[in-house]
């Protein structure tokens, strides 16, 4: 179990990036209008600068990633009224195999956010950054108190990695202009009703100020 932590400085010896499924298959879309969206929140850039300040300062990014067998034998069938789009199923059969599959040039983290030395890829088979995965026991060892979220979805991955984060005691920092969703209003309704609730929700040029201490 972590502590919170009150103090604000976001220095390496308390905090570190968990930059959520930043890859090419979704930075870098084959979608327009994702590519769009992305283009006009500025997200790849805001992502540079917070990776790069990241590096500057000595913190440690860790990179939640989707690693699904290319074959689907690791997702399962769920019962739900819509597809991730909202979409209702109506004659269609339910599918929920992950498009991105491990391995493939999609799955690479984007080179506008590679990793630097030190930094740490987390295979991930579900939402949850935390789930089944190596990332608190890397996390607990740093002795790390505070973990800085960015990434997207944020109505999918994000929100599930904070969630996790809470239930298990760390201090949250959410990264407003790094994170997004496609999905309608959901990434505004989530930093403006969901996330000052559990976290402190800032720009990517906040934290970077306060990663100097």
């Amino acid at each position: 179990m972590a502590s919170i932590d009150l103090e604000p400085g976001l220095t390496k010896d308390r905090a570190a990036i968990i930059m959520f499924d930043a890859l090419n298959g979704y930075l870098h879309p084959t979608d327009e209008r994702k590519e769009a969206n992305l283009k006009a929140w500025g997200i790849r850039e805001n992502m540079q600068r917070l990776v790069a300040g990241a590096h500057d300062n000595g913190l440690t990014v860790f990179y939640p990633s989707g690693s699904h067998a290319p074959d689907g034998s690791d997702h399962c069938t769920r019962l739900t009224d819509t597809d991730m789009e909202l979409n209702p199923w109506g004659d269609r059969t339910p599918s929920f195999k992950p498009h991105i599959a491990a391995g493939s040039e999609a799955a690479q983290v984007a080179p506008e956010v590679a990793p630097g030395p030190g930094d740490v890829v987390v295979p991930k088979h579900r939402w949850s950054s935390f789930y089944q995965t190596h990332l608190e026991i890397q996390l607990r060892c740093r002795g790390i108190k505070t973990v800085i979220i960015a990434g997207g979805s944020s109505d999918v991955g994000v929100i599930s990695t904070a969630y996790a984060a809470r239930d298990m005691d760390y201090g949250i920092v959410i990264v407003a202009d790094c994170c997004y969703s496609h999905r309608g209003d959901n990434n505004q309704f989530l930093m403006e009703r969901i996330f000052p609730r559990m976290a402190r929700v800032m720009t990517a040029d906040d934290v970077v100020a306060l990663m100097k201490g």
